[in-house]
């Protein structure tokens, strides 16, 4: 009984030490509300572009194709020019998603692109260049460098309106 009276005294102190920093360090993040939070964390040109997935299947079967030796890639990325998101319309959730052909690719590259989406999501810069476009990671099928300072993600969604 005595252990469990002891131990029900140093609870608060255990919880503050464990819970204050996480605190502190929220609190001094950069703030996500201002006028352009994303452009003030990315530092790069954010573009997008609608089109349909079946006129770019090529280009974004290549891409998932590349997935694997792109994630390394990704991890690394620090500094881009450019991101550009293209948005695959008809290949969004809300219509019915990928026509089969880029489906099937994803399916046959499933683990690489699951990888992919987490790098994406651990990549500050890339994380925010999507979610200030509203792109979740998991629309995200796949991204393509084609050269040092510019990157293009193809995302299986619609734009924000």
């Amino acid at each position: 009984m005595a252990n469990v009276s002891r131990f029900a005294k140093w609870t608060p102190v255990v919880a503050a030490t464990l819970f204050l920093p996480a605190l502190h360090a929220a609190s001094a993040a950069q703030p996500l509300n201002g006028d352009r939070p994303a452009a003030a964390i990315v530092d790069s040109n954010i573009r997008q572009e609608e089109t349909l997935a079946k006129t770019q299947a090529g280009k974004v079967i290549t891409a998932i194709d590349r997935t694997r030796e792109n994630i390394g890639t990704v991890r690394k990325t620090t500094k881009l020019d450019t991101v550009d998101i293209v948005f695959l319309t008809d290949a969004a959730r809300s219509e019915g998603g990928p026509p089969p052909a880029i489906e099937n690719k994803v399916k046959q590259h499933k683990d690489d692109v699951a990888e992919l989406r987490q790098e994406i999501e651990a990549n500050a810069l890339l994380f925010n260049a999507i979610d200030s476009r509203r792109v979740m990671a998991e629309d995200v099928l796949a991204v393509e460098f084609d050269n040092p300072g510019r990157i293009v993600i193809y995302a299986a969604a619609k734009p924000p309106k």
